[in-house]
């Protein structure tokens, strides 16, 4: 992967002054998310509700509807923050995904993650599965469906147990195809109408529509676990860059860190896909904007690709919110809008060298 020698943010204080910029950008964008829709609410009456909320406290006099404070607190408020983690969790897979690699075009949607978590939770939905899991048990089908994923494209890109980036790229697009096809089998054989093939149909397309407080809660725990685990490794992932051998060379674990990597990001993965249903390229565009702007040391990378990440995802929801009001568009389709022409940029700018790290 190249790395880029003029950045524009160099100097620590710039990457400072940068993640703070991005952070205000962020609440504004949800602010933003949170009083336009169908329903237009007043930026003011947003604050005060939020601020009452999360205090606990009366201290502004509740003079609005009560319809808009439930508009707010239990629809719009953790649909945006649900974006915000879907949008910072796809975008950090994204980052580990190339670095694991080494490979520019590599991301959880490419690598066949996000197709194996949908199919297995469509397979949850159609058939029962996992009850025991009670309503964890779409997560549970999730992650089943991602490890299988990428367990089969990394046995099938192995040869004399050594996997390049581009034979595991091209084994992820071949396994994304496989389980997407099997997601539509599973829909096509069930073509009853009810209301298990349209809850499917929703997991392929991706939207935040159900996005409610106990799936906020449970998808940040397991964000912030995955996150802090992951920080720990940006060092060993600097090294992981510059190839097997030389990270061997200088002390790197290289099974443990690699194991490591594919573990948290399948998690992250499948808890992700279990409440937005599969939104693609957003681990591809975030981590090489964020590159191009403060560099591959991972330890300024991660960071600033979860916050522009968390902007993308809530803008992008906003869009598909009014694009077409009342109605939706599933967010999905707005990130393969974006993402498909960029994937066709990269790879044109690599010169056709599919997978040329």
């Amino acid at each position: 992967m190249k790395v880029t020698t003029h950045l524009p943010i160099r100097r620590k204080r710039n990457f400072v002054f940068f993640c703070i910029g991005l952070g205000i950008l962020l609440v504004l964008a949800m602010i933003l998310a949170i009083f336009s829709g169908s329903v237009s609410i007043p930026p003011d009456v947003v604050c005060k509700v939020l601020i009452n909320r999360i205090t606990g406290q009366k201290i502004f006099d509740p003079t609005w509807n009560t319809a808009l404070e439930t508009i707010i607190w239990t629809m719009r408020f953790p649909r945006v923050l649900m974006a915000l983690m879907v949008g910072a969790g796809l975008s950090l897979c994204g980052i580990l995904m190339q670095a694991l690699t080494r490979n520019s075009l590599a991301d959880p949607y490419i690598l066949g993650i996000s197709s194996g978590a949908s199919a297995g939770a469509v397979a949850v939905i159609m058939y029962g599965w996992f009850s025991f899991m009670g309503q964890f048990h779409i997560t549970f089908g999730a992650a089943i469906g991602a490890f299988l994923a990428i367990i089969i494209a990394m046995r099938v890109s192995s040869v004399n147990n050594h996997i390049t980036s581009t034979q595991l790229v091209l084994a992820g697009i071949a396994v994304s195809t496989l389980f997407t096809a099997l997601t539509n089998l599973m829909i096509y054989y069930k073509q009853t109408g009810d209301d298990k093939v349209k809850t499917a149909i929703y997991w392929m397309m991706g939207s935040l529509s159900g996005a409610n407080w106990s799936g906020v809660l449970y998808v940040f725990i397991v964000f912030l676990i995955c996150t802090v685990v992951l920080f720990f490794f940006a060092d060993s992932l600097d090294v992981l860059m510059l190839g097997d051998d030389a990270a061997t060379t200088l002390g790197v674990n290289l099974t443990r860190i690699k194991l490591s990597i594919i573990i948290l990001c399948t998690i992250l993965t499948g808890a992700i896909v279990s409440v937005s249903g599969v939104i693609g390229f957003v681990g591809l565009i975030i981590p090489h904007i964020t590159r191009s702007l403060v560099g591959s040391k991972h330890s300024r990378l991660m960071p600033a690709s979860v916050l522009l990440g968390g902007l993308f995802a809530i803008l992008c929801d906003w869009i598909s919110r009014i694009i077409v009001s009342p109605e939706e568009l599933p967010i999905g389709v707005l990130t393969a809008l974006f993402g498909a022409p960029f994937f066709l940029f990269l790879i044109r700018k690599s010169r056709s060298k599919f997978g040329g790290a």
